[in-house]
């Protein structure tokens, strides 16, 4: 289940939790396509609760649109992930190893209002 945040123009802000649907992911790259053409920087913010699975269905349409983002890691400012679970933490970690250019940061669903602000 996706529920979007109101946040400001260049964050983008929502909570994931449960299975994740290929339309879900969809919306999410719709909301960072539309940020990324208003602002030169944008920002993340995420917050899972119990993640169980993936749709594999729209998982290959993500991938396709998500790949060009590569090119544009330069664009993202901070990045603030809030999980319950550690495999989610310990998987952002290893995202942020591998992406040095982007400012992450990993926090517990008790440090919550910190990472939103």
């Amino acid at each position: 289940m996706l529920d979007m945040i109101d946040s400001a123009d260049d964050v983008i802000a929502l909570k994931i939790s449960d299975k994740i649907s290929g339309r879900e992911l969809d919306a999410i790259m719709d909301r960072l396509d539309a940020a990324m053409a208003r602002h030169d920087k944008v920002h993340v913010f995420v917050e899972t609760r119990s993640i169980d699975g993936i749709e594999i269905a729209g998982l290959a349409s993500y991938v396709a649109r998500a790949l060009p983002l590569f090119g544009k890691l330069g664009r993202f400012g901070r990045v603030a992930v809030v999980a319950d679970q550690g495999w989610i933490r310990a998987a952002t970690k290893v995202e942020s190893a591998m992406l040095p250019h982007v400012s992450y940061r990993v926090f517990e669903p008790g440090e919550r209002d910190e990472a939103f602000a």
